[in-house]
């Protein structure tokens, strides 16, 4: 059985990264977990990418409101060139500008626990959901 091939999505902070994947027809996005920003990144990233047979990487650029570069933007594209060269898999930078709002929007909607709302991790994984969802959306609207 050929394995499906998924898109992985990455909100980078500088102290957690939220993930998001897709289903199997790359039709939907879901919010995975959250990992640490240390020197353990690419070798949890490694395991995930293979676990899941990822075949695209999708890292959220944070520009400012004007849509230029911003201070993170930087340390954005060092963490991209690391991904390219460390998994040789495609890795497209996408503007993330209100992902991490929309999600905290979207957690006060449907979280009841206030002590939950208030998880950052949760707020990084919802994140990397809306922008693989924002991303997804986008590529059928291309195609469709």
């Amino acid at each position: 059985m050929i394995k499906e091939k998924r898109i992985l999505a990455l909100d980078f902070g500088e102290v957690r990264i939220g993930l998001a994947i897709t289903d199997p027809l790359n039709l939907f996005a879901y919010p995975l977990k959250t990992i640490s920003n240390d020197e353990n990144t690419l070798q949890e990233l490694d395991k995930i990418i293979k676990e899941n047979n990822v075949v695209k990487i999708v890292l959220g650029n944070p520009l400012k409101e004007n849509g230029t570069e911003s201070k993170i933007s930087t340390l954005v594209r060092k963490f991209k060139a690391k991904l390219e060269s460390k998994f040789l898999l495609e890795v497209e930078l996408v503007d993330e500008r209100y992902s991490s709002e929309i999600a905290r929007q979207n957690i006060i909607q449907t979280v009841v626990s206030t002590k939950k709302r208030k998880d950052k991790s949760l707020v990084d994984m919802n994140a990397a959901y809306v922008l693989l969802q924002d991303y997804l959306r986008k590529k059928l609207s291309e195609h469709g």
